[in-house]
């Protein structure tokens, strides 16, 4: 009876962790190490950070608008972290209807607590959408609602690296 209930435990442990396998490498958790992981895997190029949710019409309206950019600039590191607790899958046919199937993107868990905002920005009280422009110096630069895309195009050419 003992090795039955063990066998059915090691099975339901297991079941759990299927949808996250599914999921692959697209569909992350973002915690409160999250940045640092994503500013590592990036460094030394420019990266746009955007936070947004299914919950925010401003968010829905503008993700078109990031795939537009994504699609003019081949090379932009995009990365979308899903800042509302709904679950990733439920948001999966709306960034693939936005053209941004294929963009590396993280999600939250839980509710967005103090210190999950301040290991993004200590300036950030958790208004969506909000984007971080990170310079391949480290430098960031904050938007806080929808982004003009024009200025995004612009910060993207100034980080450039001047060939000699």
């Amino acid at each position: 009876m003992n090795t039955t209930r063990r066998c059915m435990l090691m099975l339901a442990l297991a079941m759990h962790g299927l949808p996250a396998l599914a999921a692959g490498d697209d569909d992350r958790v973002f915690t409160t190490e999250s940045l640092r992981q994503i500013r590592a895997q990036h460094a030394g190029q420019p990266l746009v950070l955007h936070l947004w949710g299914m919950t925010c019409g401003p968010c829905l309206t503008e993700l078109p608008r990031w795939a537009e950019l994504r699609r003019q600039r081949p090379g932009l590191r995009l990365v979308l972290v899903q800042a509302d607790q709904t679950p990733p899958r439920a948001s999966e046919a709306t960034l693939r209807k936005a053209g941004l199937g294929a963009v590396e993107r993280w999600h939250v868990v839980s509710e967005m607590d103090e210190f999950l905002r301040a290991s993004v920005d200590p300036t950030w009280h958790g208004e969506l959408p909000r984007t971080l422009l990170i310079a391949p110096g480290g430098e960031v630069t904050r938007v806080s609602g929808v982004a003009d895309l024009a200025q995004v195009a612009r910060w993207l050419d100034a980080q450039a690296v001047p060939k000699r």
